[in-house]
């Protein structure tokens, strides 16, 4: 059987400036779906993230709703979805009844039948042919009891070990080993953070603080493969080359533009596991262009984006001693130059380098955009005004605000 893996589409995302991706998105998809078609992909596997908000657009809506009909046509007989943590339950699972129809599985949440979140997938013949356990986002009531007066450790190693439990009580489901000792393949889903994972600027902090990172120990060897969300750079676990995430397909933020965008090939048969990776094609290219003045001035007017259909976005970084206005003075006039079909700057910031200094003068301090900040450095900097032993508390319910947003 051939099923595909991939994750965090995050539909509907707005970038710097509120610009749209919609048509990356659309490009993707529209991509995805001559894919499955071209391979003869039998399973989707999305490990969720399918949106970037708990309240999606019209325009997401749409993209996810046209993608799975024109799913229906290219031979792929079942698409599975699970929840992650951008994701809003009620969302994905209100339609998850009609779906299932279209042989479209949708597990927004730890459903209240534990047993649920087991699918059993037909092959060809209409035998089993692949066991899913569609593990969603696990939300902290999905795996711990609130302990008040806890420590960060007691938390962590609680989180940890209840993330630990939901997949070994998966494992010993009587559904589950049977299946398995009848050789059928086990593919068991994850959105979370795995520890070693490397990840970027866009996505947001679960767990609280990333506390419950799991470890490849952690999932049994009941699983043959492991489709993991969350992290957007593709990489494997610990190692284990059958516990993966897929990655993002786009470049959600600036950081992002040195990773490679994939999705994942697996293909199960009598001799065992055939996993490969499959490059996206990008349609917009994100670009930095750092330095002082004259490197950037320079990098914006010879930049080439021949090679694709929408028009770059550019995050400048300028080191200079020349004033904020003079920098500014000189950077507008050539963004005004510059052809928008081509390039738009999007973020831009000066560093004020001070100039030698004289024995005994202080450095001018470097100047931030509040853009280089994340919610979390700008909260931690308000809790300065608060009083000491407030702030630890103050900033777990930060902590805990944002991992349910």
């Amino acid at each position: 059987m051939k099923v595909l893996h991939t994750a965090d589409w995050h539909l509907g995302q707005r970038f710097v400036g509120g610009h749209e991706r919609t048509e990356e998105h659309r490009h993707f998809l529209e991509w995805l779906v001559q894919t499955v078609r071209e391979q003869q992909v039998e399973v989707l596997v999305m490990a969720g993230d399918v949106f970037d908000t708990g309240s999606p657009s019209n325009q997401a809506l749409e993209l996810y709703y046209s993608f799975l009909l024109q799913m229906r046509d290219t031979g792929c007989r079942d698409v599975v979805l699970v929840g992650g943590n951008h994701d809003s339950p009620a969302t994905l699972n209100a339609p998850a009844r009609l779906l299932r129809h279209l042989r479209v599985h949708v597990i927004g949440c730890v459903p209240d039948c534990f047993d649920d979140q087991v699918l059993v997938i037909d092959n060809a013949q209409g035998r089993p042919g692949l066991v899913i356990c569609a593990v969603p986002f696990l939300r902290d009531r999905d795996v711990r009891l609130s302990v008040p007066g806890e420590s960060a450790e007691e938390r962590e190693a609680r989180i940890k070990q209840g993330i630990a439990d939901h997949y070994a009580r998966l494992a010993e489901l009587e559904t589950v080993w049977q299946l398995k000792a009848a050789g059928l393949p086990v593919l068991a889903t994850g959105h979370l953070y795995a520890a070693g994972g490397s990840p970027s600027d866009s996505e947001r902090t679960i767990h609280v603080g990333n506390l419950g990172q799991v470890t490849a120990e952690h999932f049994p060897t009941v699983f043959d493969y492991v489709a993991l969300g969350h992290l957007h750079r593709p990489q494997r676990v610990g190692g284990r080359e059958h516990i993966r995430y897929s990655g993002a397909p786009i470049a959600l933020s600036f950081s992002e533009i040195d990773y490679p965008k994939e999705v994942v090939l697996l293909e199960f048969t009598p001799d065992g596991l055939t996993i490969n990776s499959l490059p996206v094609p990008g349609v917009r290219r994100l670009v930095r262009f750092h330095g002082n003045l004259d490197e950037v001035l320079t990098q914006l007017t010879t930049y080439d984006n021949t090679d694709y259909p929408l028009p770059a976005w550019a995050d400048v970084e300028i080191r200079s001693e020349l004033s904020q206005l003079e920098v500014a003075e000189q950077l507008l006039k050539v963004i005004e130059a510059l052809d928008r079909g081509q390039l738009q700057v999007l973020n831009r910031r000066h560093f004020r380098v001070a100039a030698p200094r004289l024995l005994g003068q202080e450095e001018e301090p470097l100047t931030r955009s509040l853009h280089d900040f994340t919610e979390r450095e700008v909260f931690v900097q308000r809790l300065e005004a608060e009083p000491e032993e407030d702030r630890p508390e103050l900033l777990r319910t930060f902590d805990e605000l944002l991992e349910g947003m």
